[in-house]
């Protein structure tokens, strides 16, 4: 008996840390999501956007994934012109934010970094909004609807990516 006792001891000390990493949640992040909510950036955009119809809210929210956890903020836009413009305006407002351009994005990606935050432009597609369950939205997609997204890792030495 006190062999399998120390087993089961030893069992539960070595697999301790994994058990707290896989219960890591979204508790406690409220705050850490205002702050990304707030973001000035999140609510910069070119002559001419609006903001598409039943995106009002900026979206904000916390997940949890196998132990990383996230917050995030995310405003969606309407916007008549081009892509190449909405890139142009994101270039020169992130840059004037603070946020450098991320150094693993691709060249047609708009996707900037700072503070260990990421930010993402991406265009909608009509197929992208009906698999997230938005329908067919002409305004969003004629001319260059997107979204612009911020996201940041919590309580974690991973920088936040794109």
């Amino acid at each position: 008996m006190p062999l399998l006792l120390s087993i089961v001891l030893a069992a539960g000390t070595l697999t301790g840390c994994a058990l707290r990493e896989l219960t890591r949640d979204c508790g406690g992040t409220d705050d850490r999501v205002k702050e990304m909510a707030a973001l000035g950036i999140l609510d910069s955009r070119p002559a001419g956007a609006a903001v598409a119809r039943g995106f009002e809210k900026v979206d904000a929210g916390c997940w949890a994934d196998s132990g990383d956890v996230s917050v995030y903020a995310q405003r969606t836009y309407a916007f008549p012109g081009t892509r190449a413009e909405v890139a142009a305006h994101y270039r020169t407002a992130a840059e004037r934010d603070g946020w450098t351009p991320a150094p693993e994005a691709s060249s047609g990606d708009l996707c900037f970094a700072k503070e260990r935050m990421s930010l993402r432009i991406v265009f909608l597609t009509a197929e992208g909004l009906a698999e997230n369950g938005h329908g067919s939205r002409p305004d969003l997609t004629a001319g260059a609807g997107y979204s612009i997204s911020a996201d940041s890792f919590v309580n974690s030495g991973a920088e936040a990516g794109c």
